[in-house]
């Protein structure tokens, strides 16, 4: 209820203020597993993307909004599990295993999974090379995968600033991609390649962002 409440509020604020333009919503299935793969631009993608879509959606976030003391450290916490938001930690290969258990476990569930094949925020507006994480949900769970392409986040909160700023935005979401047959032919890490590169098409496709044809290697909490 206290997600229903919140989404609900900040949807609506959010709209009012920023009056972002929303195509192809009706991508997104309205119940079932979906994994939303989005391009990824600023911290605010993460509110963003969970206000935009009319069903719980959730994300891996950083353990530390949910563990710092006092009264900021538990309003963190609120606002990241009303947002629907899955602590993680990052920094060790176990971790990334971790995180990817989670994901299969949401959509294990039902639930919507957003998650940024890049790995981290793009520094220069380009898109860069998917990692293959995004393709073992798909693969290993069957869901669906809904490309999404952020467009104006950036300015919204460019890295490094610490308060949102009001700019326009626009969110664009292709149409689900089905990857449950067809790869069992390839060896698992070819697969997993082949898919990545396939979801990262689309997202290019929708978003017309360059192909920086590398991966973004910026450290995860820049």
């Amino acid at each position: 209820m206290l997600y229903d409440t919140l989404r609900e509020i900040g949807s609506r604020l959010g709209r009012a203020v920023y009056r972002p333009r929303i195509d192809g919503l009706a991508n997104v299935p309205a119940d079932g597993p979906v994994i939303l793969a989005s391009n990824h631009l600023s911290f605010s993608d993460s509110v963003v993307i969970p206000l935009a879509v009319p069903r719980r959606v959730r994300f891996l976030a950083k353990a530390e909004y949910f563990e710092s003391p006092g009264v900021k450290g538990r309003l963190s916490k609120a606002v990241f599990t009303a947002l629907g938001a899955v602590p993680v930690r990052r920094g060790t290969g176990r971790d990334a295993v971790e995180a990817l258990e989670v994901g299969l476990r949401c959509l294990k569930d039902g639930e919507a999974f957003s998650l940024y094949p890049e790995g981290t925020r793009s520094p220069d507006g380009r898109l860069y090379r998917g990692r293959t994480g995004v393709a073992h949900l798909a693969l290993t769970s069957g869901a669906p995968v809904v490309p999404v392409a952020l467009a104006g986040t950036e300015r919204i909160q460019p890295i490094g600033a610490r308060m949102p700023r009001i700019s326009p935005v626009r969110i664009r979401f292709g149409a689900p991609m089905d990857f449950s047959h067809g790869y069992g032919h390839l060896k698992t890490g070819r697969a997993r390649r082949v898919v990545t590169d396939e979801i990262m098409a689309a997202i290019r496709e929708l978003s017309g962002q360059e192909d920086a044809g590398v991966y973004n290697e910026r450290s995860a909490g820049a």
